[in-house]
């Protein structure tokens, strides 16, 4: 009797789960123990969001109910890894390993360590893919290299073919004998008053639920209508590919990129891997400006403008609104994420790492690799050929992405009855049009903290003189 170990990490699913897949592929009996093991540096990282743990507590009953389902089981055990998987290893006499490798530095390093020691006792550790569409390494420029530019990463991938997703199971055999910890619940965590209201019901099933209905009545509509704040027309799957509740090839196969919607989606999910591989290759990027140029320069750290940007009460509407999105509902549509992240990196002059943590503190999609691209992006520092001199106008992206305030209002209600004219700057309202409203702006509503075209040409002035190269 052969057993295996299928290491399930950020690949919570059964179709298309190619860890599994590997683990059951073989002749004669095999019996396959899928692990999850919970690990307290991440449960307790300061950067790990009530949000998202409660996500994963509803994914990990899910994907034990599929398994389950299967005639398998979620074997779960608390602990370092490095630790805990050679243990049940030893426990169950596994001859191999299945893991999908992940990208970021602290996944690197866990899974070194976890490898060295299964390896010191004789037991294979066998990787595959699942986490993105193309794993690191499968998508170069001619001379060999990853292209630091989305676009020509973007023809490289286009030009690869791509594998046929692996089909879920129909039966699986566990060892019965195999002890599990009780699967986590916010509760046992400690997290239960800490998750926002309304947040998504993680797991494979609503996952799959969520694809269907975006393909079927949000997908064509998605280049013109993904921008738009106050319109419900994004997927809404960032938190299920995080977590691997739905395969993003599988997702990329169902779209038909000759309907304009599909392709911008696509090229979502291509932009998703082109921030994995960017992270995978220069690792330093998670804690680093990726552009060499603009490291060590003075940015201002957590003061009151600062805070101010965190609590949604900068002044600037639509800037605001999206910080409260955050907080309220653990997910922030992403148009608003690139406005607040260019509002306080280029307005307040704020450290972007300040940002990027803030932003995983909360998100229920929080994912390094996507999170610190997009905040590079915002802060001029990343991959990119329009650097530090894009910066957002708070009012002219309100005006164009939020033209009936639905957005504002929803979320920054003191300004529910300010008229579309003068939302998005409501500074300027007339005094008699202000008592209508019932609105005191620096009473009811703050003043701006900073005036943008001053703050604009701040900023030009600072990482011109700042760069260096």
């Amino acid at each position: 009797m052969d057993v295996r170990i299928a290491w399930y990490r950020r690949d919570l699913r059964v179709d298309d789960a190619p860890a599994l897949a590997g683990a059951l592929h073989g002749e004669g009996d095999l019996d396959v123990v899928a692990l999850f093991v919970l690990d307290p540096r991440l449960v307790h990282a300061s950067t790990m969001s009530p949000a998202r743990l409660s996500y994963l507590c509803d994914a990990l009953a899910d994907l034990d109910a599929g398994l389950r389902e299967r005639g398998g089981r979620l074997v779960l055990r608390e602990g370092d890894p490095a630790e805990v998987v050679p243990a049940v290893a030893r426990e169950v006499w596994a001859t191999q390993v299945h893991l999908a490798d992940d990208v970021s530095p602290f996944a690197a390093r866990r899974d070194a360590e976890v490898a060295a020691a299964l390896e010191a006792s004789g037991v294979a550790v066998v990787h595959h893919g699942g986490i993105m569409i193309r794993e690191p390494g499968a998508v170069v420029t001619t001379a060999g290299t990853v292209s630091k530019v989305y676009t020509p990463f973007r023809r490289a991938w286009e030009s690869l073919p791509l594998d046929p997703p692996e089909p879920a199971p129909a039966d699986l055999r566990s060892p019965e004998d195999v002890r599990s910890d009780p699967l986590p619940t916010t509760a046992s965590l400690g997290v239960a008053g800490d998750v926002p209201e309304g947040l998504i019901t993680g797991g494979l099933t609503p996952a799959a639920e969520r694809a269907r209905r975006f393909l079927a009545e949000r997908a064509a509509g998605y280049r013109d209508g993904r921008n738009q704040l106050g319109e419900g027309a994004t997927s809404r799957l960032s938190a299920d590919l995080h977590y691997g509740c739905i395969s993003p090839r599988r997702l990329y196969q169902a779209l038909d990129r000759s309907l304009p919607g599909h392709d911008t989606f696509a090229q979502e999910l291509i932009w998703r891997d082109f921030y994995g591989h960017v992270l995978h290759t220069w690792p330093e990027s998670a804690t680093h400006e990726f552009n060499p140029g603009f490291r060590g320069i003075p940015w201002r750290g957590d003061g009151e403008a600062f805070r101010a940007w965190q609590q949604g009460r900068t002044g600037y509407p639509v800037v605001d609104a999206g910080m409260r999105q955050l907080v309220s509902q653990g997910w922030m549509h992403n148009r608003a994420r690139m406005i607040t992240a260019s509002f306080l990196t280029k307005d307040l002059l704020v450290d972007w790492r300040l940002g990027a943590a803030h932003f995983l503190r909360h998100l229920v999609d929080g994912d390094v690799a996507s999170n610190t691209g997009g905040w590079q992006w915002a802060a001029g520092t990343g991959t990119d050929a329009q650097p530090y001199f894009r910066i957002f106008n708070p009012v002219t992206q309100g005006e164009k992405f939020d033209p009936r305030g639905a957005y504002v209002r929803r979320f920054v209600p003191e300004l529910a009855e300010v008229a579309d004219r003068w939302l998005h700057h409501p500074w300027d309202l007339p005094a008699d049009v202000a008592a209508q409203a019932g609105v005191v702006i620096g009473k009811d509503y703050p003043e701006p903290i900073v005036d943008h075209s001053q703050a604009r040409q701040e900023a030009l002035d600072f990482f011109t003189t700042q760069r260096r190269g």
